[in-house]
């Protein structure tokens, strides 16, 4: 939660198109349908506002990169930046509304693609991968990395050479011979 700044400036974005129908003509649409009325947020200083927000969610992505090292939001969220920006700096045509939603569609897609990845990481950094799992026939221990996308269900025994399986409603052999159970476990999943 220490860099959500890219997902609150997108949706304050998305507010700040909502309630500002004469900049962002879609929305005034969607919001008519609906019947709520509309009104200009911030005055002449709409689409500033919106251009700065564009700027701190994009400073936003680009910090949850230098923690996480998800490349694919942050170029995403650059890429449509620089459509918003060109869109509204440079082209002055009746077209250049199509090129700013793309835009926003874009950085959206990037916050939901970091927030999914983030998500992600660190489900699996919580986990504990180290095991130490006990031989029940020679009473050998030994300390195992548990597999993070998979059940381990055969271990032999390095001392008497004995194949483990698992107990009767044990899905792995460290969830019955280990200290520390599966990650699939570890997680809440339903184990196979």
């Amino acid at each position: 939660m220490r860099f959500q700044v890219d997902k609150i400036s997108t949706i304050v974005l998305f507010m700040t198109a909502m309630a500002s129908p004469c900049c962002f003509p879609l929305f005034g649409f969607v919001l008519a349908a609906f019947g709520l009325g509309s009104f200009e947020l911030f005055g002449g200083w709409t689409m500033w506002v919106f251009l700065g927000l564009v700027l701190i969610s994009l400073l936003g992505l680009s910090f949850s990169y230098r923690m996480h090292k998800y490349i694919w939001p942050l170029v995403v969220a650059i890429l449509s930046a620089i459509l918003i920006y060109y869109s509204y700096l440079f082209i002055d045509a009746d077209y250049w509304t199509i090129l700013l939603y793309t835009g926003m569609v874009g950085l959206l897609l990037a916050s939901v693609l970091d927030y999914y990845w983030v998500r992600l990481h660190n489900k699996n950094r919580n986990m504990e991968l180290l095991s130490i799992i006990t031989c029940p026939i020679c009473g050998h221990k030994k300390e195992e990395t548990m597999p993070v996308d998979a059940c381990q269900y055969f271990y032999e025994c390095e001392s008497c050479h004995s194949r483990l399986k698992p107990k009767e409603g044990d899905c792995c052999v460290f969830c019955s011979y280990g200290t520390v159970k599966c990650p699939p476990i570890q997680s809440g999943e339903k184990c196979c």
